[in-house]
């Protein structure tokens, strides 16, 4: 094998391990849960002459195993949970955590979201949970994934001299994600992965307790202070976030991963940055 196919082979396992593609089952995909499948599987398949000649002895005799039924079992077995269900459990589970600890470990250990599968690890949170100010992105990227932070590659460096700007950092600023693993390949996460990790983050909230929320980009908008429009429209707005304790104030601004693809819109974002300072200054 060239140097050059070799290098080749290797960029192509690098894309598929960071797609999440984790064992080879086959050259041709089978959708094992279709009923054609399925049908074809349970179905006997001709046996030659021999084996369908009676035994000599027909004391001896036993009935053939029936493989293709204990694989249609298998697949049957392997159906992942509903989301439904998966949405139920993850907020029984999410109100047992006394503490942000307990949260994290029990986030861990949740199986009901199969985004975990395919990351390298949790991601969970950063900086200071006793911070009166809180950001929340919407899932982790690649440089988070391999260090379990939130926003540690390009758009993280951002956001850090975005907060430095209004003299914030990771000591008086908590900073976390609604999605806490990264989807395969930074894909958009399913309206259902992000239902389904909503409990733990809303008890996240809960339990730092910040005085304001900052939602980053309109995915975290839409799905944490329950907007319709567009990121453009909600950014610089003043919400009323109700943490299952108290009413906090919170608002929404871009993320910093849009603005290093549209930096001019960073002059809009520095109000909002500055929305943000002003409302920390304020007597409480």
């Amino acid at each position: 094998m060239s140097p050059d196919t070799t290098a080749a082979a290797r960029e192509l396992l690098a894309f598929y391990a960071d797609a999440g593609v984790d064992a080879l089952v086959g050259e041709v995909p089978v959708d094992w849960l279709s009923a054609a499948e399925l049908g074809s599987a349970s179905s006997p398949q001709p046996e030659p002459e021999a084996a369908r000649a009676p035994p000599a002895d027909a004391a001896s005799a036993r009935p053939p195993l029936s493989r293709p039924v204990i694989a249609a079992t298998s697949a049957t077995s392997a159906a992942p949970t509903s989301p439904d269900v998966a949405v139920m459990a993850a907020r029984e589970a999410a109100r047992s955590a006394a503490s942000l600890d307990e949260l994290r470990g029990i986030l861990a250990q949740f199986e009901g979201c199969a985004l975990r599968t395919t990351a390298k690890q949790l991601v969970f949170a950063d900086g200071n949970p006793q911070a009166r100010v809180m950001f929340v992105g919407e899932a982790p990227g690649r440089e988070e994934d391999l260090e379990g932070l939130p926003f540690v590659g390009p758009s993280g460096k951002l956001l850090d001299l975005m907060m430095a700007a209004i003299n914030l950092n990771r000591t008086t600023a908590y900073i976390a994600n609604i999605i806490p693993w990264r989807p395969p390949g930074n894909r958009t996460p399913t309206p259902q992965e992000s239902q389904i990790c909503l409990p733990f983050i809303l008890r996240q909230i809960e339990l730092a307790n910040p005085d304001i929320l900052v939602s980053l980009g309109g995915p975290s908008a839409q799905t944490l202070l329950g907007v319709k429009e567009g990121i453009k429209r909600t950014r610089g707005r003043w919400f009323s976030f109700h943490t299952g304790t108290r009413e906090i104030r919170a608002i929404a601004t871009f993320h910093p991963a849009y603005l290093l693809r549209s930096p001019l819109e960073k002059r809009l974002a520095w109000r909002d940055f500055l929305a943000v300072k002003k409302a920390l200054d304020e007597p409480r």
